[in-house]
């Protein structure tokens, strides 16, 4: 094999950030006071040009841990014999569409694949209104589902860049229920809008919902919860379209798919970000009369989406979740990050509220008065990454850290990052 190229030197990060900020502009947004500058990584650690180490509790795009063996093999491997599209007949497409379909329930039968899961949010959406379909689409009230402009338009934690369009209706999470009622009053509300849309031209075509509310806040607990609200939307002759871009993948260390874990027979299922592990993949998985019937209407054509090479990482992304009992491995170290967490948040008072599911979590913040304190979870976000851990921030108003790792974390890694867990609030102790 030819060897690798002698690696160039690092930027400095304050010259590379004036750089960046010329060329980029500024829709682009860095996380952190101190941006992250990596120069490599490797499992679930990164390393920055100073040598500094940093566990990555955030990332779940290189869902098997950062540049995994198997997976660049396979990359690198396929790229020295064949890359080209879809409109050939390459076998790469085929097998990892078979062992996709696998791991979802029988009556999802058909997968197209994009490159994005803000294209395939895109896809799913094109399908579920085809021509002779109502229109109108029911979502969360903080969703995030992509950047396309059809994508976009679902997606109101864009703030005020997003306006809603008519045929677009939001729904909030029941927060303050008790968990066994959080079931009955988010259908409730969604059956309230599902019945608005039908008094207007636009009609009832689907309920686009991410399986763990990861940006309204996290809401995956308790199991089951989000099937009461789908199977009401298809009764009334809706789509259900699940979001599995966070969900997906093993992430709650009970079930492959979070809308297995909601006991939810989706129609149209939606992918991205972790599929081929780093690599553009996104996809659609669906019915396939609602897939077959899309076909029938006008071709799907996508010139780098499903090519050989990204379809070689995401097969061996399977094969290494398989190999490395990845699932059972999210079930059995997220018990021990969950119970860690919600024992941090019991011993800091009511100022702090832990949600999730295996390796799935958020820590919320909480003011005086019992609202989402968005500075204090800012100040924990830099404080972590300034410990050298990564994690992120969801909820409405950014007042949750997320967390979030790729699926090989340790328990070791859990200590680790418990312990810094721990600093962080006693730093902010409010006691």
């Amino acid at each position: 094999m030819t060897s690798l190229p002698e690696r160039r030197p690092a930027a400095d990060p304050g010259d590379l950030l004036s750089r960046r900020q010329e060329v980029l502009g500024q829709a682009y947004r860095l996380f952190y006071q101190t941006p992250v500058a990596p120069v490599r990584a490797v499992g679930v650690e990164i390393f920055e040009a100073n040598g500094n180490r940093i566990l990555d509790a955030y990332n779940n795009v290189p869902i098997v841990g950062h540049c995994h063996p198997r997976v660049l093999e396979a990359q690198c491997r396929q790229a020295a014999i064949l890359n080209t599209h879809t409109r050939y007949l390459t076998e790469p497409v085929v097998r990892y569409a078979e062992k996709l379909l696998r791991t979802m329930d029988d009556h999802l039968g058909r997968a197209m694949f994009t490159c994005t899961g803000s294209e395939a949010i895109d896809l799913a959406l094109r399908i579920a209104r085809m021509s002779g379909r109502p229109q109108g689409v029911v979502v969360s009230s903080n969703a995030y589902h992509g950047i396309t402009a059809l994508a976009a338009s679902v997606t109101p934690s864009l703030g005020p860049a997003w306006r809603q369009e008519p045929w677009v209706r939001t729904v909030e999470i029941p927060r303050e229920v008790e968990d066994h009622r959080r079931g009955e009053a988010f259908a409730h509300r969604v059956q309230e809008a599902i019945d608005e849309l039908q008094r207007t031209e636009f009609g009832f075509s689907a309920l686009l919902i991410d399986m763990a509310l990861a940006s309204d806040g996290l809401w995956l607990e308790p199991a089951g919860w989000l099937g009461m609200a789908c199977q009401m939307a298809q009764e009334a002759g809706g789509i259900v379209i699940a979001d599995e871009v966070q969900a997906g993948f093993c992430r709650t260390g009970a079930y492959f798919w979070g809308h297995q874990f909601h006991d939810v027979e989706p129609d149209l299922v939606v992918m991205g970000k972790s599929m081929a592990n780093g690599l553009p993949v996104g996809g659609v998985v669906g019915r396939p009369e609602l897939v077959d019937g899309f076909g029938e209407q006008g071709r799907y054509f996508n010139t780098y989406g499903g090519n050989p090479v990204c379809m070689a990482a995401a097969e061996a992304v399977l094969d290494v979740i398989e190999e490395e009992a990845l699932l059972s491995h999210a079930g059995d170290v997220g018990r021990t990050l969950q119970c860690g967490l919600r024992g941090l948040a019991g011993d800091h008072g009511s100022w702090v509220r832990v949600r999730g599911v295996g390796l799935f979590a958020a820590m919320e913040f909480l003011t005086t008065a019992g609202e989402g304190d968005s500075a204090a979870s800012s100040r924990a976000l830099n404080a972590f990454r300034d410990a050298g851990v990564l994690v992120g921030q969801c909820g409405p108003g950014n007042t949750a850290i997320k967390i979030r790792p790729p699926l090989p974390f340790s328990r070791e890694n859990v200590e680790e990052l418990l312990d810094v867990t721990r600093a962080v609030l006693e730093a902010d102790s409010r006691d």
